[in-house]
């Protein structure tokens, strides 16, 4: 005969720490699975204080905001880049490309500690390496362009570490609603410090007349940041934020991790989304700036390429369209999520689908306006925009606790290696070859090479629309098993099942 208890009081009940494997083969996406959007009416108590939690979330945001401008500094003099080592498009774009090959082939395996060990260690190494790296960078020389590489593809590592874990150390620190809120600020500052990035690189090397300046901005800042993460920064217990404080055990293999992500559609349908988004993101934000050099050189509005207006232009767009647009697609996330059970992959697609018309016009309208060029990289960029924090909240209401990091590793190294890791030196590839050995005709080979990025635009908003298509009923399945667990915590555990 099974024992029973009395329901009367949840508090008469000693909370167990829960494991994945608590109960009898649980089916993917059990109690666990995220944002409380799946349950709202759950009343949770933070394993950590409210005060320390924003505290926490100030941090790491100061350094997301410092990945994306380091990230993105190289882009905003890679004019003054490619005359001081008389390098070509191609050879220029392997600069982001080593830099992203490193980071998403040890993506994987900071996802893999990031679920088993201490974060906050993980983090602080990673962080370490990328400063000394960053800085080592910007004393190279004329004759060592494969140093710079090579550095680039340490900072790499050292950026793999922090992006695969601090967005789940947000996920174990805030629920519901504001979970929403905490991501979205988080992933807006992609956006704005990628436009910071190309305004601080552009303005100190005009500032010293030395490119190399520009590249030990962010080591700086990175240094306090270090700080600020070891003194203020906790290790939440994974899935804290769902379990009452106590947290979640981890008690799976790797190989069982992957193989619960491959099983969840609405996971796999969506990290194929991420992987067009970030090739487009990543080859616009590489070649843009770039790009409207020439054309100012094409209407006859400079003498040579390297406008530096363009770099501050530029990331000043970006800075306003991450912001915006972040803000906007959570905004309407909120609104319509419990109307309209898709409508997260829907906004996704809109987004992608949306900035097409826009990339379009901007390619070809470059050689005759410059400013309205400008308005439609806006739309385009606004648009895109939309999509950054509603992803983020799809990962993490689709996966458990104990598997987020490794889910946020592989979408990375998923995302990067068919993404931007290749999509700067490809478009620069392109661009050589389709006027090779004239440099007059460098505005219009770029031009032609840019076309592929709305391609792809296309082929990702059809990937959210197949999200769109499985997310309703993944959804539904983590809420009834919520419910069943929920039920269970007032229960004394069954010792067989």
């Amino acid at each position: 005969m099974e024992p029973r208890a009395s329901v009367t009081s949840f508090k008469d009940i000693p909370v167990r720490r829960w494991s994945l494997r608590s109960s009898c083969s649980l089916p993917y996406g059990s109690f666990a699975n995220s944002l409380a959007s799946l349950a709202p009416d759950a009343e949770e108590k933070p394993a950590i204080s409210p005060k320390r939690a924003y505290v926490t979330m100030f941090v790491l945001c100061y350094v997301n905001l410092l990945n994306y401008m380091e990230r993105y500094t190289i882009a905003g003099v890679l004019t003054d880049i490619q005359k001081f080592f008389d390098i070509k498009d191609s050879t220029a774009g392997l600069l982001q490309t080593v830099f992203i090959c490193s980071f998403l082939l040890l993506a994987p395996l900071f996802g893999y500690l990031g679920d088993r060990y201490n974060r906050k260690y993980i983090m602080i190494g990673g962080l370490s390496v990328w400063l000394l790296t960053a800085t080592a960078s910007s004393f190279v020389n004329e004759s060592q362009f494969w140093l710079l590489a090579l550095l680039r593809g340490l900072v790499g590592t050292g950026e793999a570490s922090y992006s695969t874990v601090a967005p789940t150390i947000i996920s174990d620190l805030f629920t519901g609603g504001k979970r929403s809120i905490m991501i979205c600020i988080f992933y807006i500052f992609i956006p704005v410090g990628s436009g910071l990035g190309y305004i601080t690189g552009r303005g100190f090397a005009s500032l010293t007349g030395d490119w190399h300046w520009a590249l030990r901005i962010t080591p700086i800042m990175g240094a306090v940041g270090l700080i600020l993460m070891i003194v203020l920064c906790p290790n939440p217990p994974r899935g804290a934020a769902e379990t009452h404080g106590e947290g979640v055990t981890e008690q799976s293999s790797y190989l069982e991790d992957v193989k619960y992500l491959l099983k969840n559609k609405s996971y796999v349908w969506s990290s194929l989304g991420v992987t067009a988004l970030a090739f487009l993101t990543g080859a616009l934000a590489f070649w843009l700036p770039n790009f409207l050099s020439r054309a100012r050189v094409y209407q006859k509005l400079s003498d040579k390429p390297g406008d530096s207006s363009d770099s501050y232009i530029f990331g000043a767009v970006t800075v306003a369209t991450g912001i915006l647009g972040g803000a906007l697609g959570t905004s309407l996330s909120r609104r319509f999520r419990d109307k309209v059970p898709n409508a997260d992959p829907l906004i996704c697609a809109v987004g992608m689908l949306g900035s097409v018309p826009c990339l379009f016009i901007t390619i070809f309208v470059a050689s005759a306006s410059i400013p309205a060029t400008y308005v439609f990289i806006f739309l385009g960029e606004l648009l895109l925009s939309l999509n950054w924090a509603v992803l983020a909240d799809i990962l993490l209401y689709v996966v458990v606790p104990t598997r987020r990091a490794t889910a946020e590793a592989l979408q990375i190294t998923v995302g990067h290696l068919l993404g931007d890791a290749g999509s700067p030196y490809l478009l620069g590839v392109i661009s050589d070859a389709i006027y090779p050995g004239s440099p007059d005709r460098n505005f219009d080979s770029l031009k032609y090479s840019l076309l592929l990025c709305p391609v792809v635009g296309i082929v990702g908003g059809v990937f959210f629309v197949v999200t769109a298509v499985y997310i309703a009923e993944d959804r539904k399945a983590v809420q009834q098993l919520l419910g069943g667990n929920k039920t269970q915590k007032t229960q004394t555990p069954k010792t067989k099942c």
